[in-house]
């Protein structure tokens, strides 16, 4: 390896050839020998990627590699001084950023200002790679890096121009503002220029994918295939890879994986980050797993990238067991960056029936920060507690809930809760319930109110069960079936009689009475036990359940005809033959008839 003072020796005698080696220094791997490259046919990979759905990372070579190269070449003569030239200009880089990050993208003025004093380095003639990395940096912030790119289009001259890579970061940029329009300007800019390469291509179609306008990626992929400048580089297809995974296409991915393999491509890690997020997308976890096992046939390193995405995928699978695996592969660096990953476990531990799921979601609870509060998440906390019965969590939560006025609007939710009182007996909690849930515009049930008129029920507190019939009236709910039965079986076996047959005629008045509730209510009548041997008359069974169902009979009426038709039994011409003959001996007398 060169030292720095041969380094400076090879600086000296070649100067005039830095700007020709340089789209060489910004391929990831360093030329072997000074061998002329075209900057069309050198294309950076995206690199490793961090966070759902696949992004693309960057276009030129790692900014680290490429500043100390292009510093070693820019230092003055004399050991020392080029090693306080180099520490100078990397100090001044990082102070930069700092400066421009506390001051903001609110006071472009000032912004301007902190770039003419502090930045004038930037608009050297090799400076190039350095303002790349300065806006690699601002990847977080890429209002301020939009307003760092137009300082230096505004400043350049005939010497200094603005290159392809640093228009590819700035479209870059805009798409992160989710600003499509400036990103176009830009490439129209470049194009206009004529110094379009396929990292520009690739800048813009990452932000349109970005931006949920895949099918501009697309058509613009066209484009550059009409380009005879630029040629389809494996980035080019990882971003089409991206863009068909969010659209949920995936015959389309596997159509732009056999055009990598006939370009002669070599898939990296990027690119099968890229399937496996596009099958997680389209919920097709058997092909998720085998992209997976076929990185490692293939002797592809998984990077962090990968495993988030797997354990995503086992997450939303429900596969429990894969999923805790994988996760303490990636535990700390979930823990630290990826708090929605943490939320899909949870999500899934919730949808399980996992014996120990309630200890593992509250120790994954304490990983989350107390201000990204999730309204779903909390309601899925509620659903949970109320069915493991843990009813001071459950009304935590759904105190938090009505803090936030977060509403419940799924019946399941309010089903749940309501059995979790029923169960463990909770009925002033259940009462209290339904007052805050009326209060919030919760969406409320009838199953509410029947709960509550069951538990008044068993504690034969009747005069608060018939009050609650008053309530569903008031909420819009009507009287059903289910209702008169619940009073029905509440004041039979509190043994008030006259309500019994009360309710008995409303039922029959409604249509409501069955022959299982009428067979009860006999049995255990003693005023009318005399009619017990009427009942197990099959005749009489089946006349009563043709006639109990008609809504205008009431008790008293089937008490007359049950007698009228025990009469008709023991009268022979009121039997059918007799009927059937009679009709036909007259038919026969009057055939015209």
């Amino acid at each position: 390896m060169y030292s720095s003072r041969k380094l400076l020796g090879i600086a000296k005698s070649e100067i005039s050839l830095i700007q020709r080696y340089i789209s060489i220094l910004l391929s990831p791997v360093s030329p072997v020998s000074p061998v002329p490259v075209s900057s069309n046919t050198v294309i950076r990979h995206f690199g490793s990627l961090a966070g759902p759905p696949p992004l693309v990372r960057g276009f030129c070579s790692k900014p680290d590699a490429l500043s100390k190269m292009v510093l070693l070449f820019s230092e003055k003569e004399g050991p020392e001084s080029g090693i306080d030239e180099n520490e100078r200009i990397r100090q001044a880089v990082s102070n930069l950023t700092g400066d421009l990050i506390s001051c903001g993208a609110a006071d472009s003025e000032k912004l301007v200002e902190i770039l003419n004093t502090k930045g004038s380095f930037l608009l050297q003639k090799d400076a190039g790679p350095l303002l790349i990395e300065l806006l690699l940096q601002m990847r977080e912030c890429p209002q301020i890096g939009i307003e760092i790119f137009n300082w230096k289009r505004r400043e350049v001259d005939a010497v200094i121009n603005v290159t392809p890579e640093e228009y590819a970061k700035a479209i870059n940029l805009a798409g992160r503002m989710k600003n499509l329009t400036l990103a176009v300007k830009l490439f129209s800019e470049a194009t206009s220029k004529e110094i379009q390469t396929t990292s520009v291509y690739n800048a813009l179609m990452s932000a349109y994918m970005h931006n949920d306008n895949a099918m501009e990626s697309f058509s613009l992929f066209e484009t550059l295939k009409k380009d005879p400048k630029c040629e389809s580089t494996i980035v080019t297809f990882n971003i089409l890879l991206s863009a068909c995974g969010l659209l949920m296409m995936v015959k389309e991915m596997e159509r732009v994986l056999t055009m990598i393999r006939e370009h002669g491509l070599t898939p990296t890690v990027t690119t099968y980050n890229a399937l496996i997020a596009g099958y997680v997308t389209a919920w097709n976890w058997k092909d998720m797993e085998t992209t997976y096992w076929t990185m490692q046939q293939l002797q592809i390193m998984p990077n962090t990238r990968t495993y988030l995405l797997m354990v995503r995928g086992y997450a939303m699978s429900g596969n429990l067991q894969k999923m805790e695996a994988t996760y303490e592969l990636v535990r700390d660096h979930v823990n630290e960056k990826h708090t929605a990953l943490l939320r899909s476990m949870i999500c899934a531990y919730c949808k399980s029936s996992d014996g120990d799921r309630v200890k593992k979601i509250e120790a994954l609870l304490k990983l989350l920060p107390e201000d990204e509060y999730r309204p779903w998440l909390n309601v899925l906390l509620i659903r949970l507690y109320a069915q493991e019965d843990l009813v001071e969590q459950m009304e935590n939560s759904i105190e938090e809930a009505l803090g936030r006025n977060t509403p419940i609007i799924t019946l399941n939710v309010m089903h749940a809760i309501i059995a979790s009182y029923f169960r463990c007996n909770a009925l002033d909690k259940l009462i209290e319930f339904v007052k805050q849930a009326n209060y919030a515009g919760w969406r409320l049930c009838r199953s509410l109110y029947h709960c509550k008129m069951v538990m008044y029920g068993c504690q034969d507190r009747f005069e608060e069960m018939e009050d609650v019939l008053d309530e569903m009236i008031s909420s819009g709910f009507c009287l059903t079936k289910k209702t008169f039965v619940i009073m029905y079986k509440a004041y039979l076996k509190g043994g008030q009689k006259s309500k019994v047959n009360r309710v008995l005629g409303l039922m029959f008045k409604q249509g409501y009475a069955t022959w299982s509730i009428l067979a009860g209510y006999l049995s255990t009548c003693e005023k009318l036990a005399k009619f017990r041997v009427i009942v197990k008359s099959p005749d009489t069974i089946n006349w009563m359940r043709m006639k109990l169902t008609m809504p205008w009979m009431t008790w008293y009426g089937v008490d007359r005809r049950i007698k009228a038709f025990r009469c008709k039994q023991h009268l022979r011409w009121y039997s059918y033959e007799a009927v059937r003959k009679k009709h036909s001996s007259t038919r026969a007398a009057n055939p015209t008839q």
